[in-house]
């Protein structure tokens, strides 16, 4: 059975090709930088990779030039669209309405459009996904994955706001918790790699999104992102963490709309807000000339997750492992410097040779005398994606 995988990003689109359940990658590949004039489209049939700088201004386009390789008659994987069986979806905000993996219908469609609101920057591009997903693979049984669903498990007193009680029974206001798929997958390889039948681990999946996570024992009891996918750790474009009284500032003093605040907030805060820069590459660039301003975002965001580490630690009561993935975690060794530098109350205690090492494999960058390790564990989405899209159809 092929299985198509598609796992848009707010500014990104990667896609995997498997063979299931043989787990066999056909082929991948990446679009970055969606919706600006130097986006980059990368495709490896494993024969052949393609890498090009092209003006990529939205989703859709992304995914027309995803169909336009797996189809192409010189670099194309498949002959036509009828080989795909099945397309997996990540979707990033799947409300209290989903909890499991789901073939998506109208219907689901229709709930997906209505949580658009409290994921602004994902929910209307894995919609835009799906869309174009079933013009192109008409015959294929599209399925969903909400990034929501490891986080069921969270307890009430962890996902409840302290506001008025009807906010949650009536209109559902809570922590949902994101990037469930990733964490999910990286804390189960974390748990295997420790051998140990009891763990309290701490994921933290570092992205142009970025999250936290408390993972007791296999289940997630906290996560850093709550009501939508904008609070804790400071992102690309996303302020992360922020006094609610600023919002009530920039509408009555400063004259702001609401519309405004939520751009403000969701599309011009975070790295990009304070630096000019969204991609963490340039950041790390312009901070490494000298630029003030780029040096101190990454002091902000490292201690930003320190802040998290140390909550985490005390919730979980001990610690094992912290883990770093995702892009900027498993690639960026400023980063991970950064927030492991002074952590040795924690007993985290950073190689810094071991760190500057790069890898596809799960890898420990701790010294040997650290008590808690630091590993660095490549994340996994469209595989997970693809595990539970074929296992929803198994009977």
């Amino acid at each position: 059975m092929q299985v198509l995988v598609l796992n848009s990003g707010s500014s990104s689109l990667k896609f995997q090709l498997f063979s299931m359940p043989e787990e066999t990658i056909i082929c991948s590949g990446l679009v970055e930088r969606i919706g600006f004039n130097d986006a980059i489209f990368k495709y490896d049939n494993k024969k052949k990779t393609i890498e090009i700088e092209t003006p990529i201004l939205n989703h859709r386009s992304a995914l027309k030039l995803v169909s336009q390789h797996l189809l192409h008659k010189e670099v194309g994987v498949i002959k036509s669209p009828e080989e795909i069986a099945v397309v997996g979806h990540r979707v990033v905000h799947g409300g209290k309405s989903f909890s499991n993996t789901t073939e998506i219908t109208k219907e689901v469609k229709t709930k997906i459009k209505d949580l658009i609101a409290l994921a602004p920057l994902h929910n209307p591009a894995n919609l835009e996904g799906i869309e174009v997903a079933e013009d192109i693979f008409p015959n294929a049984k599209q399925v969903a994955v909400f990034d929501t669903a490891f986080h069921q498990t969270i307890p009430e007193k962890a996902y409840k706001f302290a506001i008025p009680n009807e906010l949650l029974t009536e209109h559902r206001i809570r922590l949902y918790g994101f990037h469930g798929t990733s964490h999910k997958y990286v804390s189960e390889k974390a748990i295997e790699y420790l051998g140990q039948k009891e763990s309290k681990i701490i994921t933290i999946h570092l992205g142009n999104g970025c999250s936290m996570t408390a993972v007791k024992n296999g289940e997630s009891i906290d996560h850093s992102l709550g009501f939508s996918p904008i609070s804790g750790l400071i992102m690309g474009t996303r302020s992360g963490d922020i006094d609610p009284s600023v919002i009530f500032h920039l509408k009555n003093k400063l004259g702001y709309s609401l519309k405004e605040i939520n751009t403000l907030l969701n599309k011009q805060s975070g790295m990009l807000g304070l630096t000019g820069y969204s991609d963490l590459r340039d950041i790390e660039t312009m901070a490494a000339k000298g630029n003030k301003d780029c040096q101190l975002a990454l002091e902000m965001n490292a201690y930003r997750i320190k802040k998290y580490i140390g909550a985490y630690t005390a919730v979980l009561n001990g610690l094992d492992a912290i883990v770093f993935t995702a892009g900027i975690g498993e690639n960026s060794q400023t980063i991970r410097r950064l927030v492991c530098e002074h952590m040795d109350f924690f007993g985290i205690n950073l190689d810094e040779t071991k760190n500057t090492v790069r890898s596809k494999e799960i890898r420990e960058i701790n010294t040997e005398d650290s008590k808690t390790k630091i590993l660095v564990i490549p994340t996994n989405e469209e595989l997970e994606i693809a595990k539970q899209a074929v296992e929803l159809f198994k009977n």
